[in-house]
């Protein structure tokens, strides 16, 4: 099922309705009330940051539903003997659907003839296959693993079961994003804080210090708006939008904002051999028989005409071999991951067997394994005299040697993911010999460290999937197993599959991965899909995800800054029992200059850096030394002023050009190492803001700054900027 973008309303609703903007208009309800108009500057701050969000968030929604039309699911119905492939929403109560392997099941329907063996993970949770025989129902939502039947469709496809659960839980794409989540314990913090503290504030003012009811809602207004990071958290998701919009431009279909930040935070890539590494793009490179060649033709004739498989091996099989004579049939067994065989059995007793090496023989020969080194799959084709499918009651007919083409770019990719740091696993249904060559012709680092699964379970297979790099003969619920058993250890995994034997593993994923000509029910269900099958986009993606989370980091250790001396000294004002320092105007320019204007623009920034450590813990560790130094100077000036005989007004003046100035210091310090953008960015903030104190100093209501300020102002922020410099971190 299609994994539903936003709303406009809902987009509307997510972008307006938020914690902070409730707080910031209470706030201008209150200075509008007591007639503090030129106070109110800061809510077209908001207003402005509300609208570039919503409009990018609505461009990103366009590009996705536009690449989801190149990516949706297709269903093939029978009408009157014919075959016509449909969009889900053409389905129509009582049409005939054809199921075969790799299809997505795109409406509830009654299976009419055949029978299919179906993965009903994504409906039951329950991960082992179910075969489905006439007469029983399959829920939308499910994917064919192997088989082929028709089925009645029992209802249209907007109003199946899986998507009336839809609609009753209004399933987005909210939730595993670090950076929304943490912004969200920001806002449930600085909520919790701000009304105690307003309150407080407040009753000071206006009870205790007498201050008129303008004053008291004027200095009030300018601490509690302090505390705000205004603008941060749509910040993020202009970021994530953003990268939408690149990436679709690359083609690739971004489902999910937070799915391009939860790639660029996974450590493991684990891959797929075919179709990912190579193009899979199976073709017949020769032919071994053990029986006479018109028999054994006719044999292949006999599979390729009854056997229910639609795999990349039926398909290359199908092509090379020509149409002849073909034997009466009983019966055939479709090909799954997990028998890695197929069958078909004839009328006259005998039993055709298509599969891997190893499924049919006890002895694999030499010859055959210096094949599988070269990176071939290798098909071997058997006659069963018996019920029982077991190596030796087969004897071998011949061999089928396969060959796939490594993508172009695979090296390339494998070299950019070794060079950031990201390891590489290869998780594959062929032999692990195989895998373990087309791993090598990448440069995949510790390519020969191989292991056949099919042996192993349980915590074996948890231990294994640490210690190897390449993994041979997985079935599909091994794969999950191995991708859970990394995430135990601490590691964040993303998944690439192209097929129905996938699906698991990319559900278990942190950020799952589909190839565009992979099949529906791989597409629908990963997160990125990358329409053109291009292998080395996925590149692109980490460093969109890293642009994001760097940048976003960087701006947030300077919105922090004002979170955190506000508080403080809101908590100092209290002490001192003095008015907040400040009013909301001077803040609006703070907001404007340091904080918005560099951040905006270095948002888009590119910074591909590994992502290293939390969002919140590496943005307040940042802006903590800046908000101690800040905090540090207004102290000290609240302590000297009586002796310099400094009033309230001057003392105001250095302690906001302390905040001033030592956010400024924290704006270069973001910018460092210095490029041309960033060196503009930074000179442009220092000019703005001090031109501002200056020019505007009557607008601001700022005392003017005479030759006594200057010395105690020097002797105490330049200390406070020299500490800001030195320490990046606390």
């Amino acid at each position: 099922m299609n994994k539903a973008t936003k709303t406009i309303p809902r987009i509307l609703k997510d972008n307006i309705c938020t914690v902070f903007n409730l707080l910031n208009v209470i706030i201008a309800v209150m200075l509008a009330y007591v007639g503090a108009f030129k106070n109110l500057l800061f809510i077209t701050i908001v207003m402005t940051n509300t609208v570039v969000g919503i409009i990018q968030e609505i461009k990103a929604k366009k590009q996705i539903e536009k690449l989801s039309l190149q990516s949706r699911p297709h269903t093939t119905l029978l009408k009157g003997g014919i075959e016509e492939v449909v969009t889900p929403e053409k389905i129509r109560t009582g049409d005939i659907l054809l199921l075969y392997s790799g299809a997505s099941v795109c409406t509830d329907c009654t299976v009419v003839t055949g029978s299919v063996e179906v993965d009903e993970s994504i409906v039951t949770g329950e991960s082992e296959p179910v075969t489905h025989h006439p007469g029983d129902t399959i829920l939308a939502g499910c994917s064919i693993i192997s088989g082929k039947s028709t089925a009645k469709a029992l209802c249209e496809s907007s109003a199946c079961f899986t998507s009336r659960m839809v609609d009753e839980v209004k399933k987005t794409d909210v939730a595993k994003s670090e950076l929304i989540t943490s912004m969200s314990k920001v806002t449930k913090l600085t909520g919790f804080i701000i009304v105690p503290l307003g309150i407080l504030l407040f009753i000071q003012s206006f009870a205790v210090r007498h201050s008129t009811l303008s004053e008291a809602v004027v200095a009030t207004s300018a601490g509690l708006l302090g505390m705000l990071p205004k603008g941060l958290v749509l910040l993020i998701s202009i970021g994530l939008a953003t990268g939408v919009i690149n990436l679709s431009r690359k083609h690739v279909l971004v489902r999910e904002l937070n799915s391009i930040e939860n790639l660029a935070h996974c450590n493991i890539l684990c891959l797929d051999k075919t179709g990912t590494l190579t193009e899979g793009s199976l073709k017949v490179e020769k032919v071994s028989m053990e029986i006479d060649k018109n028999e054994f033709n006719k044999l292949l004739s006999t599979y390729i005409k009854h056997t229910d498989d639609n795999n990349s091996t039926f398909k290359a099989v199908k092509h090379y071999f020509t149409a002849a004579s073909s034997y009466e049939i009983v019966s055939t067994t479709p090909f799954s991951s997990e028998r890695k065989y197929s069958t078909v059995a004839l009328k006259d007793g005998r039993t055709l067997v298509l599969g891997a090496p190893e499924k049919l023989t006890c002895n694999i020969s030499s010859d055959v394994m210096q094949l599988m080194k070269k990176g071939r799959r290798i098909l071997y084709v058997g006659i069963c005299n018996t019920n029982e499918i077991t190596p030796r009651n087969i004897t071998l007919a011949g061999k089928i040697v396969l060959s796939d083409v490594l993508r172009k770019n695979a090296s390339e990719s494998v070299k950019y993911f070794k060079n950031q740091d990201v390891e590489i696993k290869v998780i594959s249904g062929d032999n692990p010999v195989a895998a373990s060559c087309i791993a090598g012709q990448c440069s995949i680092k510790n390519n020969d460290n191989y292991i056949d699964v099919s042996g192993l379970d349980g915590e074996s297979l948890e231990q294994a999937a640490v210690k190897y790099t390449i993994f041979g003969r997985v079935t599909p619920e091994k794969k999950r197993i191995i991708v859970r058993a990394l995430q135990k250890n601490n590691n964040k995994v993303a998944m690439t599959g192209d097929g129905v034997n996938d699906l698991l593993a990319l559900r278990q994923a942190d950020c799952s991965i589909a190839m565009g000509n992979g099949s529906d029910a791989a597409k629908q269900t990963a997160e990125l899909v990358l329409l053109d099958s291009d292998f080395g986009v996925l590149k692109d993606v980490i460093s969109e995800g890293r642009r994001v989370i760097n940048n976003m980091t960087k701006s947030a250790g300077v919105f922090f800054i004002k979170t955190i001396y506000s508080v403080l000294l809101c908590i100092l004002c209290l002490f001192f029992n003095r008015d907040f320092p400040f009013i909301p105007i001077q803040i609006t320019l703070i907001d404007a200059v340091i904080e918005a204007f560099p951040a905006f623009f270095m948002s888009f920034e590119k910074n591909d850096r590994k992502v290293e450590g939390t969002f919140l813990r590496n943005a307040i560790t940042s802006a903590l030394p800046d908000s101690i130094a800040i905090f540090a100077c207004c102290l000290v000036f609240l302590l000297i002023s009586p002796a310099l005989s400094i009033n309230e007004l001057q003392c105001n003046l250095l302690m906001y050009l302390s905040v001033g100035f030592i956010s400024l210091a924290a704006v270069a310090k973001s910018c460092m190492p210095f490029n041309s953008l960033r060196l503009f960015l930074c000179l442009s903030s220092i000019i703005m803001f001090t031109g501002a104190v200056i020019i505007m100093a009557p607008f601001l209501q700022l005392a003017a700054l005479t030759g006594s300020l200057l010395l105690p102002m020097a002797a105490v922020i330049i200390p406070g900027i020299i500490f800001s410099l030195l320490f990046k971190k606390i």
